[in-house]
């Protein structure tokens, strides 16, 4: 996969804007107002860095997913694949919107059910679940257990005591083009079964007195900009029967970059359930699993910067980093970013981080109008995984995250403090 690079010509103050979470204006003065709330109010009031999220855009990216799915395929459901922001108020907010989830871990599994996600709704992943999460899982009443090798049907045998509903993760060998990364379905993946061991579990699951046999699931990466390859998995999975659930997984890609045209939800959906008719069963159910492309336009992360050096590059150096971006270092995913009060335009700038690392770049050759020490600095579609992977690289405290709707704002995670860092310290 090409790594996007920075546009030679600057971008129109439109284009900039089209990145941010949908209804995001400019104020009289110039300012950014992210779900009516303007960007200097919430640094003053929450401080920087801090995570941002439009709540009626996510709110409405969800309705978008779930009815878009329903009116194409009615036996269906929308389960959010969490770790892209495994937060208990989104938990929440999803749920409320009427969709399921899809977790990976205790942990994630833990703050699902914190925030009153119903337990019948999960659907449980994991390459190398343990015992302790697996029993955690059937206790809490999960809904589906996704079985990812063959380990977890021995461990499953063990723990179930009455019925256990489960699918198979079948890797149907096939190589989207993302980053290698997050490219999960080709063979010599980690995750999941190939056809022929596939075919070996499902058989064995059919005689099973404890698991009971749904389906089969197929998930083959994350961050995909074109739709053939979610139908071609579509058609692998079919070759293995005919199941009464078929769970086809997510991997729709975000748009981070002016030159991103990831397919819409509505041409992803209709990729998927094209190829579903032509060869799953008409009244099979199907579950698709978006995370990235569900939380990720929904938020804006605010820095305040700290140095200018001007150069060749110049640098422009924030009080956040890959301790709250990890994408750029992992990925090599580029952001945009802007002033945000002094919208689009300006001259290629280097937006590092502050911490003791060169790779801690959130943005090389982004256009910055006049940055100064004390500007704000926004840097939209930071909803999807900036969350989950942010860390305490050099001490550094995790920003909070806030709600904005209606020009109302909410801390729903507090900022980290030193107290925090030496919590689990023992005596």
């Amino acid at each position: 996969m090409a790594i996007p690079v920075a546009p030679t010509t600057p971008p129109s103050q439109e284009a900039l804007l089209g990145l941010f979470p949908p209804g995001t204006v400019l104020d009289r003065d110039g300012g950014l107002v992210i779900g009516g709330c303007p960007v200097t109010g919430l640094a003053e009031r929450f401080g920087t860095p801090a995570l941002i999220v439009d709540e009626a855009a996510l709110r409405a990216r969800a309705r978008r997913y779930a009815d878009g799915l329903a009116a194409r395929w009615a036996n269906s459901r929308v389960a959010f694949a969490s770790k892209a922001f495994p937060c208990t108020a989104v938990y929440r907010l999803l749920a409320e919107e009427g969709l399921s989830i899809d977790v990976a871990g205790g942990g994630e599994l833990a703050l699902a059910l914190a925030g009153g996600v119903d337990p019948a709704s999960l659907v449980v992943h994991g390459n190398a679940k343990t015992d302790g999460e697996l029993r955690m899982a059937v206790e809490a009443g999960a809904g589906l257990i996704v079985i990812d090798n063959f380990d977890d049907i021995d461990r499953l045998e063990r723990i179930v005591t009455g019925e256990q509903p489960v699918l198979v993760r079948v890797t149907p060998g096939i190589r989207p083009d993302t980053h290698a990364a997050v490219s999960t379905g080709q063979e010599g993946s980690k995750f999941g079964l190939t056809l022929p061991r596939a075919r070996e579990a499902i058989a064995r699951l059919r005689g099973s007195s404890k698991l009971r046999l749904d389906g089969v699931h197929v998930h083959i990466g994350s961050q995909i900009l074109d739709t053939e390859p979610f139908a071609r998995a579509v058609e692998a999975v079919a070759g293995l029967g005919a199941f009464a659930v078929y769970d086809l997984g997510g991997g729709l890609g975000a748009r981070y970059t002016y030159d991103d045209r990831p397919p819409s939800v509505e041409e992803y959906l209709d990729t998927l359930v094209d190829a579903a008719r032509r060869v799953l069963p008409a009244d099979a159910q199907i579950v698709i699993e978006p995370g990235r492309s569900m939380v990720a336009e929904s938020g804006v992360t605010l820095y305040r910067v700290v140095t200018v050096k001007q150069g060749e590059p110049a640098f422009v150096a924030v009080d956040g980093g890959m301790g709250d971006n990890l994408e750029v270092a992992l990925y090599g995913q580029r952001f945009e970013a802007t002033v945000a009060t002094r919208v689009g335009g300006g001259e290629p700038c280097h937006l590092v981080g502050r911490h003791c690392e060169s790779g801690d770049t959130l943005s090389a050759g982004v256009r910055l109008r006049d940055p100064r020490p004390g500007d704000l600095i926004a840097v939209p579609v930071t909803g999807a995984y900036c969350f989950s992977l942010s860390n305490n690289y050099n001490g550094t405290l995790r920003p909070p995250v806030v709600f904005c709707r209606d020009g109302e704002a909410r801390a729903v995670v507090r900022r980290e403090t030193y107290g925090d860092l030496m919590r689990r310290d023992v005596p």
